[in-house]
């Protein structure tokens, strides 16, 4: 395999250098010439903080959590701290701040879900993908109203007859379509694509260091149809439905943490089991007319239900005791207890409504396009969970511990109760213009509009300008500055406006966030290859913040706007053909955010991620092109060990480990399209066959998620025990397309 050694140096922004004009050429300014900035590829976009990802690359890479939230996570302004989800934190930003988006229509995530493994499958289905673009701020109007990150990906319609599948050891898929029918210049009237998904991670969550019994079954079913009336006119549908069934029953861990001089062991024995349920529906109809090359109008009408159940009743009794390192025997008992852990949560969620979208491009280089979007929400939700902590015989919290004089009311450690039913209706507009054009011999982009959205259940109104500014100089140096910003709000859903008592608070408000983003592109040849170099500058300024608590990826809002913050970093990323003909990349980048509640002073947020590194390398071997191999490979630090729910933030600063992390995949190609080969009998019915080995977690490495907060009856001190994550797997995978 051919190696290539780059410099250090090329991770740091080269911004000016090699600034020598080109000679120009006459330019007759009578005629519009379009000022190309990147090649046009579907599902046209003019967002400069855009990055466009492969969706083959995504279908290659070793990840549990799915392949196009698995890629994304390289990207160096993108965080995780778990392998076993699909979500992911963006410049500070948590879980709940990221926009998803399927062919311009927003798209929800379940809400309920408290750990990565009830996930299960990401509703993106990487086979029915064409293109992804991913923007981590400062995008432009069109998107909607988050703090940090907008994700758009468009399904792709089939040319011909297809059937592809593949099969592993955590599940399968299946996905079939067809094009029938032409039209007078022969295009396909009709394209239909179904596929269907099973996922079942028993056998990755059989790797965690406890005696669980897991049986997590996942399944999903997607179609996309398209009938073109004309090539003006084309009526197209997305379908969705997924069930996600978890359960566990847990029977004993163990557990040991703490120092070298002073190690520590919890023994933790379990009775009771969790079964939850997740479902998702949705559907969406979407009518395109384009009755020349200068207009453009959509009207998209769309529904989407989500039943969720959380059911559990676990009662466990555990020994947090100190250990002997050499022989393994307990020395001294710290603690003996118990607790029980109840939740019947049930969740209803319908959202229906329409949008219509119009664009007008005069010439090739502007476009104007105003939005208009209705939606009607109805939430149910009943809320029913609490913990009783037991500790050397007292239910805590206990105020004898505070003042012995006093027994006290023995109490819960939390009750959250509540049965909630609100109807309101959400509507929101925007208007953004768009123009390429030449400064002098330069290059220049300009994207500016604001969007405008009203919420009838806390009455508020909100206002978003913004704006994307961008220059090609006229050098030799081929290069891209570019500056984007404005006001982004995190519009209020269900787990904001819910407070610690499982009420929900009308009053809320939408958190802001004022972000400013300096970039710079530079692509260059090296070892006659493509290669790209982009930095990014940001910082952003919030206010009326909800502070939360998280544990796992569980994120638990106090449900008043009484903190302030600030985030600010640098992303570096180096995209290029590392290997010829194939796309890998090295991301860096360093980055803080703080919060500021009721003026106690500045504290980082949950979601603080500091330095990490990503790295996502392809390679073959050139006398054997048809064995293939990708590696994934993630550095993070690790994030704040997070508050438990109820307490003061101020007292819980530290950090958990850092989070490493490689997974590598290789594959033979038996068949290939690619190689022209000819085949004979049975194996001439494929035009593709590639059996592979997956590795994940290849040097078996025992990160921790977040920490089980374990009291001290003696000292009233709470241990934290670390909640660690999956080890080594081997997985087996085979694909195939069928002819």
């Amino acid at each position: 395999m051919k190696k290539l050694v780059l410099p250090l140096s090329l991770m740091v922004p080269a911004l000016v250098f090699s600034q020598v004009r080109k000679k120009k050429d006459t330019m007759n300014t009578a005629n519009i010439e379009e000022v190309v900035f990147q090649k046009k590829v579907t599902g046209r976009t003019n967002d400069l903080t855009t990055v466009k990802i492969s969706a083959k690359d995504a279908q290659n890479v070793a990840s549990i959590s799915g392949g196009i939230e698995g890629i994304i996570k390289t990207l160096p302004s993108v965080n995780s701290n778990t392998e076993l989800s699909s979500q992911y934190m963006v410049r500070g930003g948590n879980y709940d701040e990221n926009l998803i988006y399927i062919n311009d229509i927003e798209i929800y995530r379940p809400f309920l879900i408290r750990n990565s493994q009830q996930e299960g499958l990401s509703i993106i289905n990487p086979d029915m993908v064409s293109t992804v673009n991913f923007s981590a701020g400062g995008f432009e109007p069109r998107y909607g109203d988050k703090m940090s990150s907008a994700l758009n990906i468009y399904y792709r319609e089939p040319e011909k007859f297809e059937v592809s599948g593949e099969g592993s050891l955590i599940g399968g898929r299946l996905t079939t379509g067809f094009a029938a029918g032409k039209d007078q210049e022969g295009n396909r009237k009709l394209t239909a694509l179904f596929s269907g998904r099973y996922r079942n991670t028993n056998l990755v969550l059989n790797t965690l260091n406890e005696d669980t019994d897991f049986n997590p079954k996942y399944t999903d079913f997607q179609t996309y149809l398209n009938y073109h009336f004309s090539p003006k006119l084309t009526l197209s549908f997305i379908g969705f439905y997924s069930n996600n069934d978890y359960e566990m029953i847990p029977k004993a861990r163990e557990v040991d943490f703490g120092s070298l001089q002073q190690p520590l062991k919890l023994n933790v024995a379990y009775g009771g089991r969790e079964n939850d349920k997740y479902k998702n529906m949705m559907g969406t109809a979407s009518l395109n007319f384009k009755p020349s090359d200068k207009w453009r109008f959509t009207l998209d009408a769309f529904a989407y239900q989500n039943r969720e159940r959380e059911y559990y009743s676990i009662a466990s009794a555990y020994v947090l005791q100190t250990y002997d390192p050499v022989t393994g025997d307990p020395v001294t008992s710290y603690d003996s207890g118990g607790q029980i852990e109840h939740a019947r949560n049930d969740l209803f969620v319908k959202t229906y409504g329409a949008q219509a979208r119009t664009r007008f491009s005069p010439n090739v280089n502007t476009d104007i396009e105003v939005g208009f979007k209705y939606e009607k929400e109805n939430l149910k939700d009943l809320t029913n969970e609490w913990r009783l902590v037991d500790s050397a015989g007292y239910s805590l919290p206990h105020e004898a511990f505070i003042d012995p004089r006093n027994a006290g009311d023995l109490n819960l450690m939390y009750n959250i109760a509540g049965r909630n039913h609100i109807q309101p209706t959400r509507m929101s507009a925007y208007a953004q213009y768009s123009q390429k054009f030449f400064w002098g011999s330069n290059k220049v982009f300009v994207n500016a509009g604001a969007r405008v959205a009203h919420w009838s259940f806390n009455n508020e109104t909100i206002f978003s300008p913004r704006a994307q500014f961008a220059i090609k100089p006229d050098w030799d140096t081929d290069m891209l500055f570019r500056l984007s910003g404005g006001v982004y709000y995190q519009a209020p859903f269900y787990k904001e406006i819910k407070d610690l008592e499982g009420n929900f608070n009308s009053s809320i408000k939408s958190q802001r966030s004022i972000q400013a983003i300096l970039a710079n592109d530079y692509e260059f040849y090296m070892y006659d290859r493509p290669f790209k170099l982009t930095t990014e500058l940001y910082y952003k300024k919030m206010n009326n913040l909800i502070p939360y608590y998280m544990d796992n990826v569980r994120i638990r809002y106090t449900g008043k706007n009484n903190a302030s913050g600030y985030a600010y970093g640098i992303d570096t990323r180096l995209f290029g053909e590392f290997v010829p003909g194939v796309d890998s990349w090295l991301s860096a980048s360093y980055a803080r955010v703080y919060e500021n509640i009721d003026g106690k002073g500045d504290i980082p947020r949950p979601t603080d991620q500091r330095f990490r590194f990503a790295m996502f390398y392809q390679d073959y071997m050139p006398r054997f092109p048809a064995m293939r191999v990708n590696l994934t490979l993630v550095y993070a630090m690790g994030l704040p060990t997070g508050a438990p729910i109820l307490t003061d933030p101020y007292q819980y600063q530290k950090t958990l480990p850092s989070y490493k992390r490689v997974d590598l995949g290789l594959s033979y190609a038996f068949i290939d399209p690619k190689e022209k080969k000819n085949t004979y009998g049975f194996w001439e019915n494929f035009e593709e066959l590639t059996l592979g080995v997956q590795v994940f977690n290849a040097f078996n490495i025992r990160n921790t998620v977040a920490n089980q907060w374990i009291t001290d009856a003696n000292t009233n001190f709470m241990y934290p025990v670390p909640v660690r994550l999956t080890g080594r797997f081997f997985n087996v995978k085979l694909e195939f397309r069928i002819k």
